[in-house]
């Protein structure tokens, strides 16, 4: 009973941890959850924008917001917080799967590798030249020719995790390997294209300040608020360069330690060694000052026998997940229609680039790379996957949400009537390439 007295509130069978906290563990551990809540968020912008309150939509993210600390000065509005500052968080995730992939995961053997990369280039390829083409080489909208190189990682899987037995594990770590293959592409489009006018000193203090922050962790720095300290002040410099700041958070994710301090022999031989002196010292209880000292020494041995890398991707995953991006979705996917037709506005130049170059040029382009490396012999078709696997994944790559919405923002001058139809091509091609994804899958021979 006294036990019970002092059990934690989330203990699993307390009414609140039972009754409201379990469900939504359990509703997290989905793999599509974090696309449902996205897509959710989603459709309430566009309500909200088209509704009787649509002017409260537009006025909430213009709202002003000025941070000063001696010589730093930002003056920014929720949009721009929520698109420079938050989102430089989930691209220091993305940065943190990438090193993980390159390090320990499937990107580790270039052979290995080299199938899903072949298929990234020619999903981003093929999309650019199919939007320029439709909008014109020498248009002024020809700068959205990065919107549909984008695979959205959350919504593609999830929809591939919803086809259970039908996606074969070769198939998911494929799209999985191809989707961050597209990130890589697309974090170098946004770096070197999408670029306002360079600051150089800004630049290379940005880069200077990344420098540090590696050579810190090789000289053994080990605290985590000196890294977020250099963090802040990496991302404010790269701000200031005019490079986009989330590449800061791409970088530092590139940078972070994909291997523990201590291995696991390591681990054991100093975790037996503080443990066998435990019960003498509890006994005796004539050091109580040495035992808290042991216990401490054993909390930071747990800890730094997980990799950086994996501790920190397991921290911000869920927020990144289910509130960075479903936040981001909020503030961006808002399109007013203001009595035009959808049908009429996908009409236009632009959206039908965008959408045709998500729908149609991602399946022409990743299954003609992936058909043309396995012809030349560049690359090995994963075991399990067969050709109309190929037709579905790369259809379910051409759901391009969250990075390609945020490509659009670069891509056109603010307030341009391009950002929304640019949107609507967006909208309109993840659904069909989604939904023929979807379907090609679902109705393919149910592997052995």
């Amino acid at each position: 009973m006294a036990d019970r007295a002092y059990a934690s509130w989330l203990d699993p069978d307390r009414f609140i941890r039972s009754r409201y906290v379990r469900p939504v563990l359990e509703f997290a551990r989905i793999e599509s959850s974090s696309g449902i809540i996205m897509l959710i968020a989603a459709v309430v912008a566009l309500v909200w924008a088209n509704s009787p309150a649509w002017e409260s939509y537009f006025h909430l993210w213009e709202a002003h917001f000025t941070f000063e600390f001696g010589p730093i000065h930002l003056e920014e509005t929720l949009h721009e917080v929520i698109n420079d500052g938050l989102m430089a968080i989930f691209f220091f995730v993305v940065g943190l799967e990438i090193k993980r992939e390159l390090a320990v995961g499937e990107l580790r053997d270039p052979k290995a590798a080299a199938l899903p990369a072949i298929a990234a280039l020619g999903g981003m390829a093929v999309p650019a030249l199919m939007y320029l083409f439709i909008v014109g080489f020498s248009s002024p909208d020809a700068s959205g020719w990065g919107v549909p190189m984008a695979t959205d990682i959350a919504f593609s899987i999830g929809v591939l995790s919803l086809l259970g037995r039908r996606a074969p594990l070769s198939a998911k770590l494929f799209l999985l390997a191809l989707a961050i293959a597209d990130d890589v592409g697309a974090i170098a489009v946004i770096a070197v294209f999408y670029t306002a006018d360079l600051e150089v000193g800004y630049l290379l203090a940005a880069a200077a300040s990344l420098a540090f922050i590696w050579a810190s962790n090789r000289v053994g720095i080990r605290s985590l608020a000196f890294y977020i300290a250099a963090a802040v002040v990496a991302w404010y410099l790269m701000l200031e360069s005019g490079v986009h700041a989330t590449i800061a958070g791409v970088a530092l994710g590139l940078i972070t330690p994909a291997h523990p301090l201590f291995d696991a022999e390591e681990f054991d031989r100093r975790a037996r060694r503080i443990i066998d002196t435990y019960p003498s010292l509890v006994r005796s209880q004539t050091d109580r000052e040495q035992v808290d000292h042991e216990a401490r020494i054993l909390s930071r041995l747990a800890k730094e026998s997980i990799a950086p890398l994996n501790r920190l991707e397991h921290s911000l995953q869920m927020w990144s997940s289910y509130g960075i991006i479903p936040l981001f979705a909020l503030a961006n996917a808002g399109v007013r229609f203001e009595g035009t037709p959808i049908t009429e506005a996908l009409r236009t130049p632009v959206a039908l680039g965008v959408g045709a170059g998500l729908f149609v040029g991602k399946i022409v382009g990743i299954s003609g790379a992936t058909w043309l490396a396995v012809r030349l012999g560049l690359g090995r078709m994963p075991v399990g996957v067969t050709w109309r696997l190929v037709f579905g994944l790369a259809a379910l790559a051409g759901i391009g949400f969250t990075v390609a919405l945020f490509v659009t923002g670069l891509a056109f001058e603010p307030g341009s009537p391009s950002i929304d139809l640019a949107k609507t091509g967006i909208f309109a091609g993840s659904l069909l390439a989604g939904l023929v994804g979807y379907v090609a899958i679902r109705t393919a021979p149910e592997p052995a």
